[in-house]
């Protein structure tokens, strides 16, 4: 509980500089509002993260479990996102790079919440556009309503302001994830890679050390 805290807490300040552009472009709207969800990160008022059975970009069958002994840097977005997706994603792939070797010791996940459009074959060609290790996870529609509701992500369809636009707003928080798959805490949008590294090397070298 109080490494979460330390890490919601540390964020904040980011989190005020983001909340601007923290609505991007999935699908039915969730009974809560965005504030709520923020408000429920921030303080940590309830659990976060949960086992999930999803296809990866290969369209192999993956869970949580996978992934025991990694810490996970989850992401949920959709491959047609314009620009805060690939932005963040794209530090994501930097804070990889900068942590050298030890980035073995990490899983990124991108999660779509557009599974209608996001099939393996598509987030196939997206993974490989920010960084070799990163895997995407797609599946049904019932799916992913569920396990954005246990991370708490916001996601609804909107009205595109352009033909090219899929017309979905969501949260981009990043969450990390401990080596048992429990919640650790967030980055919210717009985190740079430097700042990513700072709080997860130290999580590594704790593991190191065991």
């Amino acid at each position: 509980m109080r490494t979460r805290l330390l890490l919601a807490i540390g964020f904040a300040g980011g989190i005020a500089a983001a909340a601007g552009g923290w609505l991007f472009a999935a699908q039915e709207p969730p009974q809560r509002s965005a504030a709520e969800l923020m408000d429920v990160l921030m303080w940590n008022r309830e659990p976060v993260g949960g086992p999930f059975a999803l296809i990866d970009h290969n369209g192999t069958p993956r869970s949580d479990a996978d992934f025991r002994g990694k810490l996970m840097l989850i992401y949920f977005g959709f491959t047609y996102c314009s620009d805060v997706c690939p932005t963040d994603l794209q530090s994501i792939a930097g804070a990889m790079d900068r942590l050298g070797l030890m980035s073995e010791s990490v899983q990124p996940l991108f999660i779509t919440v557009d599974p209608e459009k996001d099939r393996p074959e598509q987030l196939k060609e997206y993974v490989k556009l920010f960084h070799p290790r990163l895997i995407g996870l797609t599946g049904e529609p019932r799916q992913i309503r569920d396990l954005t509701g246990a991370y708490k992500v916001y996601y609804a369809k909107t009205e595109p302001t352009k033909p090219t636009d899929r017309g979905i707003d969501h949260t981009g928080y990043m969450y990390l994830m401990g080596r048992d798959g429990k919640y650790l805490g967030f980055f919210p949008p717009g985190t740079s890679a430097d700042r990513m590294v700072e709080i997860i090397r130290p999580q590594l070298t704790v593991l190191s050390q065991r």
